[in-house]
């Protein structure tokens, strides 16, 4: 049995709520890069019917995110505990639930949902990849909605036509539609040339032409080059 198409009326709601939360997000340098109707399959709370994929609004999210007492208390991942108490506080005013890329496992299948969203894709290095973000693409989470959410308007991919730097730009060649190689990733930053990508973040992710255009900080990525690498 096909599930019940959402009435006109409910689709109305849920844009209104989904304005609602794009306008509350925003004041915490967030914005929804994706949305995401619901399936039996992904196993979440009873009644939620759609999801708001959140990600880094840029510029500005690092200033706004350093100066949070999450970041002031020096105790430790002070991004997702803050993400925890935004994202959730968030979902509680509209009735929703909040949903993490962290904190597993199990872990939610954030990276499927983004691609069901219809505005996030795989790149030629499998990275994903998004209009707004290029290859930083990233969220802090997702807030599940007790409504359905109109059809995004369809877009083609921003890999499509590109010249893809992406493809040359590792110096070891760690990236590539086979996957990511961890390994070499991580021998190239314990050397002298490696300083570069732990500085300023990954040469891949840089040459993007929608990276260059999104306003992220040299000195975000190098906070997360950081962790990753310890």
């Amino acid at each position: 049995m096909s599930a019940r198409e959402p009435s006109p009326e409910e689709l109305n709601a849920g844009a209104a709520a989904l304005a609602a939360l794009a306008t509350a997000a925003a004041r915490h340098q967030l914005f929804v890069s994706g949305t995401v109707a619901v399936r039996p399959e992904d196993g979440l709370a009873e009644g939620i019917a759609s999801l708001a994929l959140l990600s880094p609004a840029e510029p500005g999210f690092w200033p706004h995110l350093t100066a949070t007492q999450e970041f002031a208390d020096g105790k430790p991942d002070p991004i997702d505990r803050w993400s925890r108490r935004v994202v959730g506080q968030l979902a509680c005013d509209l009735g929703g639930k909040a949903y993490f890329p962290f904190g597993g496992p199990p872990y939610r299948p954030f990276i499927g949902w983004a691609l069901r969203s219809g505005r996030v894709w795989a790149s030629p290095v499998s990275l994903l990849i998004s209009a707004e973000m290029g290859l930083f693409t990233s969220f802090r989470g997702a807030v599940g909605l007790r409504l359905p959410l109109p059809a995004p308007e369809p877009r083609t991919s921003p890999c499509t036509g590109c010249a893809a730097p992406c493809r040359s730009a590792c110096p070891v060649s760690a990236l590539g539609p086979e996957g990511y190689n961890v390994a070499a990733c991580h021998d190239h930053l314990n050397t002298p040339e490696g300083n570069a990508c732990l500085s300023a973040g990954c040469h891949a992710r840089r040459a993007c032409p929608f990276s260059e255009t999104y306003g992220r900080l040299p000195e975000q990525s190098a906070w997360h080059m950081r962790h990753f690498h310890t």
